[in-house]
């Protein structure tokens, strides 16, 4: 489930709320999961990977990683990202084109304390995407850092929200015969501009 704090009124958020609900409606899995897809500079090349959306607030889309991810990396290093959400229960897609930045620690922090502690454990004891020599050492990291859990333990410092903001959207609906309708909107200055493309 995604988080809507103080949605956006403008009318893209809308319509990606009223496709959400129809999903919902409609019983699908793993709603909150998006792909998002970073440029790697130093191999030249593109990469993508699921995460799952927590929140959307106002125009902020947010979800959390460890900060020295390779993805994380490349998010420093370039700041534009595209994102892909599909709904197999309504045959809806959904792009999106944005910046991308870190949350403030605050957010984070107040994140991190409604989390379960054990996933707060894996959010300390894992390097996240770092190699290793067997799954009996994630395993052992994970339940000594689980034993030493307290309420009071803190968020680590390499662990926390990304937001982005999108400027672009295509929502994609598909139909018979492919039929699509493709309906975008497109930030040019400061207002959205609507556009019907064909299928």
């Amino acid at each position: 489930m995604i988080k809507f704090l103080n949605l956006s009124s403008e009318k893209p958020y809308l319509q990606f709320k009223s496709a959400y609900q129809a999903a919902l409606d409609n019983g699908q899995k793993g709603i909150e999961a998006i792909s998002v897809s970073s440029f790697n500079k130093e191999a030249n090349e593109v990469e993508a990977r699921y995460v799952n959306l927590k929140y959307i607030d106002a125009n902020e889309w947010i979800f959390f990683s460890n900060y020295n991810s390779p993805k994380g990396c490349q998010f420093e290093s370039h700041n534009q990202v595209s994102i892909l959400i599909y709904w197999a229960s309504t045959n809806t897609q959904i792009r999106m084109k944005a910046k991308i930045s870190k949350t403030s620690e605050e957010f984070s922090d107040q994140h991190f304390q409604g989390r379960t502690k054990e996933k707060n454990a894996l959010a300390i004891s894992s390097n996240q995407s770092q190699t290793i020599d067997s799954f009996d050492e994630v395993s052992k990291n994970f339940y000594k850092t689980l034993e030493n859990m307290t309420p009071e333990t803190n968020r680590p410092n390499f662990w926390g929200g990304y937001s982005f903001t999108p400027y672009y959207f295509e929502f994609w609906q598909g139909h018979e015969n492919r039929l699509n309708k493709r309906h975008v909107f497109d930030m040019q200055g400061e207002e959205w501009i609507e556009q019907i493309l064909q299928p």
